[in-house]
Formats: C-alpha cells, structure tokens, sequence
C-alpha cells in the first residue's frame, strides 16, 4: 500500500521531524531529576502504560483498524519486547548511573544499527555520504561514552586499558550507566526495523500504543517484586516531570517517530535522533547544573555534523558532483562519483 501523498507532506515537515526528538531530549531530563526520588522499573512502567492507554484511545476515536489476525499481535508482541520492555527498561535503568545529556548521546548508537540493517533487509540507499555522517556520528558517541582515559589512550596508540578482563567482568558490565544506555540504543534500533513489518499486519499508530501497554506491564510487574518506595519520596515537581515523560516524551514522541519510520527512509529518520543530546544538554545544564568535558563537547559536534551530513547527503553529493565536474575528473574523483551513482538506482 502506497502511503497518503498527504501523510507523506506532513513526515517532511521541519516542526514535526524535529519535535519527537526535542521531548525525547527534555523528557530524558525531567526523568533524570525524578530518578532520585523513585525507582527505574516503576519509572520506565509509568511511561510506557498510561501513554499506550492514551494512544489506544485516541485510535479508538479515530476508528482505526485494531489487530485481528494472530500475525498481527506476534508482530505487535515481539515490537514490545525489543522497544517496550527492553528500551525502556535499559533506558531507565541506565540513567541511574549516566547523566541525562551523556545518555541522550549514548543513545545516538542506534542510526549506525538501523542504517545497516535497512539498507540489508529493505535496501534503503545510505551512499558514501551517509556512511560519511554515520561513521562520524560514531565517533562522537565514542568521545562522549567512553573514559577519557581510554581515548587518550587509544589516540596514542596504547592499549593497555584492555588488560585485566574490564570487559569481562559481570560487576562492571551491568552498573555500568553507558552500557546500559548502548543496549537500549540497540533496543530501539530492532524496535524501528520492526515497525517496517508489523505496519503490514496493523496501523502504525495503533501497533506504537498497543506495544507501550504490553511492553510495560512486565517491568511494572518488575518493579512490583524487585522495587520499593516507588512514589513514596515524589515530589509535586516530580510528579509534573513524569506527566511530561509520559505525555510527551512517550506517547506523542512514540506516535511521531514510529509514524516517521512506517512512511519515510528509516537512515534518515533515525539519524535525526542527534538532535536528541542537544536539548538534553541544554536543558540538563540548566535545570540540574550537569556539565561535559571538552572532549564530550567535541563529541557532541562531531555527532551534529553527522547527522547534517545523513539527512542532507542527497544535496552534498549533487552539490560534490557539480565540484568535481568544474574541477575534472582524476581516477579517486571517478571512484567516488561512480560509488554515488550506484547508491542513488
């Protein structure tokens, strides 16, 4: 089915790209001030739950088809186990140990995922400029995630920080704040894929509200056993920033971003989430006083130029095309030009 000429004007409007990613960004700050005052599972149950309900209801409104067929709820199940549960789950529980700015960052892993995987499962064009923006990207998340010591390290070629089985030791794997927020980057990245099929057995919307309310029933079920104290110590302001959460941060984000990924070029979607650290850090330096160091701030502009470089990579190489032209072409300027070409049929 072809999408809505319509539904497809409104995916490349400027506000309405950017705005999931703007609650993303503010919402991952307004949890990280109540994470303090309650527990990680109850938090990630509470966005998840009430936000499904409210989007389950507005599709009720609109009369929007429901699942019917048993490959429509395997599909919606599966989509709540990797981007409800798992996302999450490993979001909330990561942010206990990461500051929500580094974390919004850390989160930026998952277009490199969805880049590989679209171009592999639906032959989605990335180009030798996206792979450029993407690769970049990258590096910038490894300058914001990584210890400073270990960058050091590895720019001067020592590898000595490898020694000892860091990696291997279970203690540090699983209190580690980065990590956590890496695996629900991948997380996220399997929940944008899926989005793809589970579209061909229901409605987009109604799959993203569905997927919330089963996705966090298990970690509310979670959080039930393993928790306590869960609203005990919130505050009025806490409660406001989890309603924010929850509104906006979940259900309209939700909506929006799954909406963007069923009709629009999934690389190019996800890509977008770089915005997501930039008001995250914004926000996070204002309200809770947090601040990066200069190679954090060097990763966070490495990772915008990687996202103008994915989402204008069209322009770049028409415009790369047309230099190369005036300037003629040598044997690397005709391998370039030719590695567009290809991406482009």
């Amino acid at each position: 089915m072809q999408p809505n000429p319509a539904k497809l004007e409104l995916a490349k409007s400027p506000i309405f790209l950017i705005a999931p990613f703007f609650f993303l960004g503010t919402s991952m700050v307004a949890m990280k001030a109540a994470i303090p005052d309650t527990t990680p599972l109850f938090l990630a149950s509470f966005r998840l739950v009430p936000a499904g309900i409210l989007i389950l209801a507005l599709t009720l409104f609109l009369k929007l088809p429901q699942p019917k067929t048993w490959k429509a709820w395997l599909w919606i199940g599966l989509f709540a186990l990797v981007d409800g549960a798992m996302f999450q789950g490993f979001l909330t529980e990561g942010l206990v140990n990461t500051g929500a700015g580094l974390g919004a960052v850390l989160i930026d892993a998952q277009p490199l995922v969805v880049a590989v995987l679209a171009r592999l499962l639906f032959g989605d064009v990335v180009g030798l400029w996206g792979w450029l923006g993407l690769a970049i990207g990258f590096v910038g998340i490894c300058l914001c995630g990584l210890p400073e010591a270990w960058v050091m390290s590895l720019l001067h070629g020592d590898l000595s920080f490898l020694q000892g089985g860091y990696f291997l030791r279970p203690e540090n794997l699983l209190h580690s704040g980065e990590l956590l927020m890496l695996l629900a980057a991948l997380s996220m990245s399997l929940g944008t894929i899926t989005i793809r099929y589970v579209k061909k057995h229901v409605d987009a919307v109604v799959a993203t509200g569905w997927h919330m309310v089963l996705g966090g029933l298990p970690l509310f079920a979670l959080s039930m056993f393993r928790e306590s104290n869960q609203i005990t110590h919130l505050s009025n302001g806490d409660w406001l920033g989890l309603g924010y959460a929850m509104l906006f941060g979940t259900a309209l984000t939700y909506g929006m971003f799954f909406y963007l990924a069923s009709v629009g070029n999934l690389t190019s979607v996800s890509a977008l989430i770089f915005l997501t650290p930039i008001f995250a850090m914004l926000f996070s330096s204002i309200f809770l006083g947090e601040t990066l160091t200069q190679l954090q701030w060097i990763g966070v502009s490495l990772s915008l130029v990687g996202v103008i470089v994915v989402v204008q990579r069209d322009a770049i190489a028409s415009q790369w095309s047309l230099l190369l032209e005036k300037m003629g072409k040598s044997p690397v300027v005709a391998l370039v030009t030719a590695n567009e070409e290809t991406s482009k049929e």
